[in-house]
């Protein structure tokens, strides 16, 4: 390398006159021209540094590189801090997402912006090694006076490209950065080395989320037996798709994945999915799936196009309008829930609807958005425990045009703006993201909605209702959630029973459901032995209505005729329930409305805890039931904790 003034002298030529001496390295002479061509001033005294809200953005949408780059990045700091350098992460496009290592070189580059949030593109600061390493697709060392602006000729930099492991494209960039007395020949190799750590772990990482997506998909695959599935990543890359459902991919849709992957959602924000999918794919159903609150993928059901298609999995809803009457039971319980909501429905209070998972708290949503004033407006549902924490105020709140970098042109509406004139309907309230609930407490008090990035509020009217299966006001009292909004939005509760409490309504459930799945499997309609519907009352069914709809298709694709017998129930509902009718009487047995349910319950939760000699985890993964509600069962029955 030849020495620092005769660099300063050739840069003060090129300045001058436009022209570079042949001893000027061609990959920093071309940087030059690049530069001048971009207008950069030589005397810029840092890059352009990004507003917080489009750092988190940004963070959002590259977590799964700064995830893989974690182990890398503190290992490396901790050699870097004791050479009085430091280690950069950039996106593709130069923006600065995490630094480490000497404490001091990072303040020091605070002073022209080498530091997060900074961008250090070329275009914007002149040659520079994160910069030039984008623009010339290679390794790059620039050391103090190659670099383009004068303040930033105090540093010397190594960086080298961050690929992805499957088709090669730029991910990042990784940099070593210190002021230009350490200069070390070394550090662009071990720029190298630290790149091929991160894209090892990017590798791991990919296999990790193929192999969960694969997992989901095959644990609901028995749901969709008649339909042709595609998975695909967080990239669009289709992981799993059978020969038949890729040629009605092509046959419909010529193009779209001949790449092996749904080209238009590579670089697609996870929060611009769903209305991407549905463009793309109007006639399919698709189903994010969402691991520690990140989008691993979706699945894709691209329904059989010789019968209408089905709604998505999950929501067994239709379309139009929804009647309480639809609601199947005729338990005296289910009777009062239902009379309590049609008087609920014909006022525009907020609701809050309660009850465990899986007894249908949606249906009640609908009905009570059916019957109410704003049935001729839209219903918007909303999983709040389903949207990445990252991504929920751009869902939920929209954003407005330039909130951040990757924002489309024209802005996005949320869903409170999807929801005006019709309702909103909040699922897992309970989860929604603490920092968000003040803004939606603005909204049900104001009626107005801002955007992020937006100062101007938009007007909104909305019915609100909201549900959960959590204990909503003891979470409000420990401050879980904020206790003026729980007031907000529980103006009225309505409770929905579980099912072990519906008396007879199971055995009306379970034929309905066996209705439904042999007509959509194209099969005969199925007959239970009373053997078996002695089970269903029997049975605590803890997942509720869901469960019984999952155990009698699974009962009707796995039996070998249109009789099903005690040998078709599932073998954990077997079991438990051969524990139930030992504690209980003949006449307890034969009675499916006793109060007598509730000791069926007890017991099979006696029975799981010594199967697992008191370990409550196992015992819930037992039941199938969340840990805390094992608690709370505990508690209701006065069952000690440690049996």
């Amino acid at each position: 390398m030849i020495k620092e003034k005769e660099i300063r002298r050739a840069w003060e030529w090129f300045i001058e006159d436009g022209t570079t001496p042949a001893a000027v390295r061609a990959v920093v002479a071309s940087s030059w021209h690049r530069s001048q061509d971009h207008g950069v001033p030589a005397e810029r005294q840092g890059a352009p540094l990004v507003v917080e809200a489009e750092l988190v953005e940004h963070h959002s949408l590259h977590s799964p590189l700064l995830e893989a780059s974690r182990s890398a990045l503190s290992q490396a700091s901790l050699f870097l801090g004791k050479a009085n350098s430091m280690i950069i992460l950039t996106d593709p496009s130069g923006l600065i997402l995490e630094t480490a290592g000497d404490p001091r070189t990072i303040d020091f580059g605070h002073l022209v912006h080498l530091e997060q949030g900074g961008v250090w593109k070329e275009a914007d600061i002149g040659t520079n090694a994160i910069g030039t390493a984008i623009a010339a697709l290679e390794p790059v060392q620039i050391h103090g006076a190659e670099h383009f602006c004068n303040d930033v000729g105090v540093w010397t930099c190594a960086a080298t490209p961050i690929w992805h492991p499957e088709d090669g494209d730029l991910l990042g960039v990784v940099d070593i950065s210190g002021p230009a007395r350490t200069f070390n020949p070394q550090s662009l190799a071990f720029a190298v080395a630290v790149r091929h750590q991160i894209e090892g772990a990017i590798a791991r990482s990919i296999n990790g989320d193929h192999e969960r997506l694969l997992r989901y998909f095959l644990q609901k695959r028995s749901l969709w037996t008649n339909e042709h599935i595609v998975a695909i990543d967080h990239r669009g890359k289709i992981v799993y798709g059978g020969e038949s459902a890729l040629r009605d991919l092509q046959r419909h849709h010529p193009g779209l994945a001949s790449s092996g992957r749904i080209s238009p959602l590579k670089d697609l924000p996870a929060v611009d999915w769903p209305s991407a999918l549905r463009e793309l794919l109007p006639s399919a159903s698709t189903e994010a799936v969402i691991d520690q609150n990140r989008q691993l993928g979706a699945i894709i059901v691209l329904h059989n196009r010789r019968r209408p298609s089905v709604p998505t999995v999950g929501r067994p809803l239709t379309e139009g309008l929804f009647d309480f009457d639809e609601i199947l039971g005729d338990s005296s319980a289910m009777r009062e829930v239902k009379e309590l909501a049609r008087k609920m429905a014909l006022t525009d209070a907020p609701i809050l609807i309660e009850g465990e998972t899986g007894v249908g708290k949606e249906l009640f949503a609908r009905a009570i958005h059916s019957t109410g004033s704003t049935s001729s407006g839209p219903f918007v549902p909303v999983n709040c425990g389903g949207i990445p924490r990252d991504l929920f105020g751009s869902e939920f709140f929209g954003y407005s045009k330039g909130a951040f970098t990757g924002a489309r042109e024209q802005g996005h509406a949320g869903k409170i703006e999807a929801a005006d004139g019709g309702l909103l309907c909040l699922d897992e309230v309970g989860e929604m993201p603490l920092e968000h609930q003040p803004f939606l407490l603005r909204v049900l008090e104001d009626g107005l909605v801002y955007r992020i990035g937006s100062n101007e509020g938009r007007p909104v009217r909305l019915r609100l209702v909201s549900m959960t299966n959590r204990n909503l006001h003891a979470e409000a009292e420990a401050g879980r959630f904020r206790r003026d909004l729980y007031y907000r939005i529980a103006v009225l509760r309505l409770q929905i029973p579980p099912l072990r409490d519906r008396g007879d309504d199971v055995v009306e459930l379970a034929h309905h459901f066996a209705s439904k799945a042999a007509s959509r499997m194209e099969r005969p309609l199925p007959r239970f032995d009373a053997e078996v519907l002695r089970i269903f009352r029997l049975y605590s069914w803890p997942g509720n209505v869901r469960e019984l709809r999952n155990v009698v298709e699974n009962m009707i694709l796995l039996g070998n005729s249109d009789q099903l017998g005690v040998a078709d129930v599932p073998i954990e509902v077997r079991q438990q329930t051969d524990q139930v009718a030992a504690s209980l009487s003949p006449e307890q047995q034969s009675s499916p409305a006793s109060p007598n349910l509730k000791l069926s319950e007890r017991a099979v939760i006696e029975a799981a805890l010594a199967e697992a000699r008191g370990n409550l985890t196992d015992a819930a993964k037992r039941l199938g039931i969340a840990r805390s509600t094992l608690y709370r069962k505990l508690d209701e029955y006065g069952i000690g904790r440690d049996l």
